[in-house]
């Protein structure tokens, strides 16, 4: 804004005066830099003929809208929006009755509402203003106005804006029915409620904005009669169903948003009439079915979002034929195929998302093509093999994202001609070599992640050249070498570092004051070789996330450490070290804290009340859990388990609604379990196992709706068994090991689906009577079948928490600190069954271990149990079983171990390979029993094995194959059939040695205990 310097003010920039009396009836100062308070005296309020006002886009400091403003009567056009005003509209606005025009809307700082409106303030504004044809309040407070004050609207209006007004309740349809209405403008009020019209509905809207707004959950067919209606945003409505096809006769539509609601079945063929469609995004739906191919005929889109869908197939080759389209979402669907080369045709293309789906095949080279590209998505998919050379041929890129994928080979260095790269991200791939000294190039570099990958060698020194870099993540790698870390410093717009898990050596004692981090927030050096709480923590005063775990730091913890982040640190891992002494918690915005895995003593330290996840297991603190632990309203993981513990777990435990992990197992708790569980609660995980609890289990349990574990083993439980539990519809280990449970009332109908998700059924040790609950055989679906995808590599869980249960087999207690979801067991050994073994339990298919030894169980082995085909461990021992072993049980191919001694059993044992890998003391007590492996020979038995219709070593192109037993016989079943199983099926038993730590107890001896959860 510029003022010249004369008398003639009618000249001045923005200016404007009446032709005839010379008074200035028009003042334009938009955008006029204009800055600080507008003073109280100002010569503005006296222009009486002034009509025209524009004080937009400048910044008056939260300077009052004084009252004065309602002096100028004869003002026709008022805007005051985005200038930083503040406080109440003035009850004088409503004064001005010749407005045609009022824009005091806020777009600086939404979330802050400095401008307020009060009902009676907006209902005489509405009441006076008679002529007003465009309304604009967006951004301006307006909680406290009723939608009924809206009934007075002016019939003249054609633009209502209220945009994210915090209105609420329920919206007029009056306001839809405005009969000249052409813009209206509602999103952003997410406590607003309201209902499309559904009939008499024909206006001339133009312009239609409810997003955010409950709606009515169907799209009327009313809105086909919005033939004017050229953009309709529609997202986040709580609208479901289909989409009406009146929609097709809206076809001047250029914009049209029905992202996050609920819409479902395919996408309709008709939107293909919607020829003018430029902006198009149907993302976050339930959208179902092959991808459509009718997206050829809108030759004039420009964007297009439908991510977050469910569509399958591959992308059609006619998908699209707009020249225009810049913006292509596709993420996060069901996408398979590889990625089509005819999107080289989109010569326009400028941002391209395909993450999350599962596209296939080797990374393509057709990008090369597209000169415009900027963004480019591909993670998450399958893709494979090394990224070609001519890749791309964009010298706008600057965000790639390729992580989670198979990606092989080197880093490419022609990464380094992309000179605009902003963003990239290679993590979770296979790429190999050294680590690439190729980035000098890339000087507007922020992001770069390659962790998860297996680059080798030293980290050069060129990184630290790097000064754009914010986020640094090289976790998980090979990479070796010491690394300085006062280098980093060099950094100093570094936000996030991880350089977790490689084989490097932190060093820190280098450290000096010139060296500091003024922006680091996240730091992740776990596992680094570091011996100490480093030194230049001090100097972090934005610290947010720190990890330390699985390194060497030993002793207390310093005085000085616990200043770090007082009033920043949310997220602190200090596990798998050697810290000793007692614990403080003075940082004031903890929410993640794990120092699990130490040798901390005292007591528990008091939590701050908006922790999310405690994690302190593996430890000596001892003493009872603290009063205050019941204020904590966020928690969602809390860990103390295998500590010194006692007293009573407190009543509140119960009533948390966050919290869905609680393991106090290997304590000294005493008392009783909690008798409430509030309904509602969000429990996934209870472990109670080891401790001294007694009394009963409590019925609330029942309210534990999304319940998957429940471990009450080795207490002194004295209860009858809860069958009540089987209604559960989620839960899926159940152990009540060594407890005082008895009785024999089941409790399920035939009606009822009992345990049906049932992994995990540890009743042993306990003193339950009665036949064996053969209704429960026949419910146990979980046990009965896997599909493909459930025998995946997958275990129970979450990131912050793995889910462990101790098993026993031949004798030995195991402690499977993962539980992958493949695993099943029934254990009832040693209670006081009776009867005969159910002929329904052949049908467990899926059942891996299965102990019933030490019973009272008599008859004959039943041959079903040949049916349970993935069957790898068999104690029948120490019951009352009469008759000959069936020779069905040599069907059972992953069979690893066999115990049927102390029984009356007779006759011939089953000769077969694997069966012959069975020692002696697998049938001892059944004096009856002869043939190999036993020294009584069979005088009256054919001893001829019965014949197989496999080959000699019992293997088939499609089964599991005895080789791969005989290399697991000796390890024993988990450490031994499963690693078979592996060979099979994945040929990568590595991972056995990570799920299972074998912990054995048989007649006072322990051998050593070499670990705990392992939950980081």
């Amino acid at each position: 804004m510029s003022w010249k310097e004369d008398n003639d003010c009618c000249s001045w920039d923005g200016v404007t005066c009446d032709s005839v009396t010379g008074h200035v009836i028009g003042l334009d100062l938009s955008c006029s830099w204009l800055y600080g308070n507008i003073p109280s005296n100002t010569s503005l309020f006296l222009l009486s003929q002034l009509k025209r006002l524009n004080l937009a886009f400048n910044d008056f400091k939260l300077s009052k809208i004084f009252p004065d403003f309602g002096r100028i009567s004869s003002l026709t056009h008022l805007n005051l929006s985005t200038s930083n005003f503040s406080g109440h509209i003035p009850f004088e606005i409503s004064h001005l009755s010749k407005l045609v025009t009022l824009d005091i809307s806020n777009y600086i700082a939404i979330d802050s509402f400095p401008v307020r409106i009060e009902r009676p303030v907006f209902e005489r504004l509405v009441h006076n203003l008679t002529v007003l044809i465009d309304l604009v309040l967006d951004g301006v407070d307006m909680s406290s106005i009723v939608p009924s004050s809206m009934k007075n609207l002016s019939s003249s209006l054609t633009y209502l804006s209220l945009s994210d007004c915090k209105l609420q309740g329920n919206f007029l349809t009056h306001v839809f029915h405005l009969p000249n209405l052409q813009v209206l403008c509602l999103g952003g009020n997410f406590n607003l409620t309201g209902n499309f019209p559904k009939v008499n509905w024909s206006t001339p809207l133009k312009i239609l904005d409810v997003s955010d707004i409950s709606m009515s959950e169907q799209l009327p067919n009313s809105i086909g009669n919005l033939l004017h209606l050229r953009e309709l945003y529609l997202q986040n409505c709580t609208l479901q169903g289909s989409i009406p096809p009146v929609l097709e006769n809206l076809t001047q539509l250029t914009y049209l948003s029905l992202e996050n609601n609920k819409f479902n079945g395919q996408i309709p063929s008709f939107l293909s009439n919607l020829a003018n469609l430029y902006y198009l995004s149907l993302s976050n739906n339930n959208f179902s079915g092959q991808f459509p191919e009718f997206f050829f005929n809108l030759t004039q889109l420009f964007y297009l979002d439908l991510s977050s869908n469910q569509l399958t197939g591959l992308i059609p080759v006619c998908f699209v034929n707009s020249s225009q389209l810049s913006y292509l979402y596709l993420s996060s669907n069901q996408l398979t195929g590889p990625i089509p080369s005819f999107l080289s045709n989109l010569t326009n293309l400028y941002y391209l998302s395909l993450p999350r789906n599962n596209f296939i095949g080797q990374f393509p080279e057709f990008f090369f093509f597209l000169a415009h590209l900027s963004y480019l998505d591909l993670s998450s998919n399958q893709l494979t093999g090394p990224i070609p050379v001519c890749f791309v041929n964009s010298s706008q890129l600057s965000h790639l994202y390729l992580s989670c994928n198979q990606l092989t080979g080197p880093i490419p260095s022609f990464l380094s001609n992309l000179a605009n790269l902003h963003d990239l991200s290679l993590w979770n791939n296979n790429f190999i070599g050294q680590f690439p000294d190729l980035f000098l190039n890339l000087t507007q570099l922020y992001y770069l992640d390659l962790s998860n990958n297996q680059l080798t060698g030293p980290i050069p020194s060129s990184i630290f050249e790097f000064v754009s870099l914010t986020t640094l993540a090289l976790s998980s790698n090979s990479l070796s070498g010491i690394i300085e870390f006062h280098m980093f410093s060099k950094l100093k717009d570094l936000r996030y570092l991880s350089l977790s898990h490689n084989n490097l050596s932190v060093t820190t004692t280098e450290f000096n004051v010139n060296s500091s981090f003024p922006q680091l927030e996240s730091l992740y050096l776990s596992a680094c070789n570091i011996s100490e709480f480093p030194g230049f923590l001090r100097s972090l005063d934005h610290l947010d996330h720190l990890d330390l775990s699985e390194n060497k730091i030993h002793g207390h913890i310093p005085n000085w450490m616990l200043e770090i982040g007082k009033d920043t640190l949310s997220w602190l891992n200090l596990s798998h070290n050697s810290l000793t002494g007692t614990i403080q918690l003075p940082w004031k915005n903890l929410e993640y804290l794990d120092l699990h895995s130490n040798t901390l003593q005292g007591l528990l330290p008091i939590p701050q009340p908006y922790m999310r996840l405690i994690s302190l297991s593996n430890n000596n603190f001892t003493g009872e859990i603290p009063d205050l632990i019941c204020n904590m309203s966020f928690i969602e993981i809390l860990d103390l388990s295998n500590n010194s513990l006692s007293g009573n777990i407190p009543e509140c435990m119960g009533n948390f609604s966050s919290l869905h992990v609680l393991d106090l197992r290997k304590n000294r708790f005493n008392g009783s379990i909690p008798r409430t569980f509030a309904k509602g609660n969000n429990y996934r995980t209870l472990n109670f196992n080891n401790n001294e609890l007694k009394g009963s289990i409590p019925r609330s349990l029942i309210n534990c709706s999304r319940l998957e574990v429940l471990d009450l083993g080795n207490n002194k439980i004295n209860d009858t068994f809860p069958y009540w539990l089987g209604n559960l519809p989620e839960l899926q280990v159940l152990v009540l090991r060594s407890n005082k449970i008895y009785g024999s009332n089941w409790g399920c109908s035939k009606t009822k689906n009992c345990f049906s998700k049932l992994r995990i059924f540890d009743l042993s040790n306990n003193m339950i009577s009665g036949f064996l609950p053969a209704k429960y055989f026949k419910n146990l679906n979980a046990m009965m079948d896997f599909g493909d995808a459930e025998r995946r590599l997958q275990y129970m869980g979450e990131d912050y928490y793995q889910d462990s249960v101790m098993v026993t087999w031949k004798g030995f207690e195991y402690q499977l600190v993962k539980i992958i979801t493949i695993f099943t067991t029934i254990d009832f050994s040693n209670n006081n069954f009776h009867g005969e073994i159910p002929k329904v339990i052949g049908k467990l298919h899926a059942l891996r271990l299965l102990n019933l030894s030490q019973n009272n169980l008599t008859g004959c082995i039943p041959p079903s149990i040949g049916n349970m085909s993935d069957l790898e461990s068999l104690d029948l021992s120490s019951n009352k079983l009469v008759g000959k072993i069936p020779w069905q049980l040599i069907k059972l191919n992953f069979l690893g171990f066999l115990n049927l001694s102390e029984n009356h059993l007779s006759g011939l044992v089953p000769r077969d390979n694997h069966f012959d890998t069975f020692p002696n003391n697998s049938y001892d007590g059944n004096l009856a029993l002869c043939g190999f492996p036993l020294s009584n020979t069979c005088e009256t038995y054919d001893e001829t094995p019965r014949p197989l219709s496999k080959s000699d070593d019992g293997e088939s192109s499609n089964s599991f194959g005895w080789k791969a037993v005989l290399i697991g016989y000796g390890c024993g079943m988990v450490l031994g059939v499963m690693l078979g199983y592996l060979v099979f099926s994945t040929g990568k038993p590595q991972w056995v040695i990570r799920i299972v730590e074998g912990r054995q107890r048989r007649k006072g001896r322990r051998l050593n205990n070499k670990g705990g959860r392992g939950s980081s």
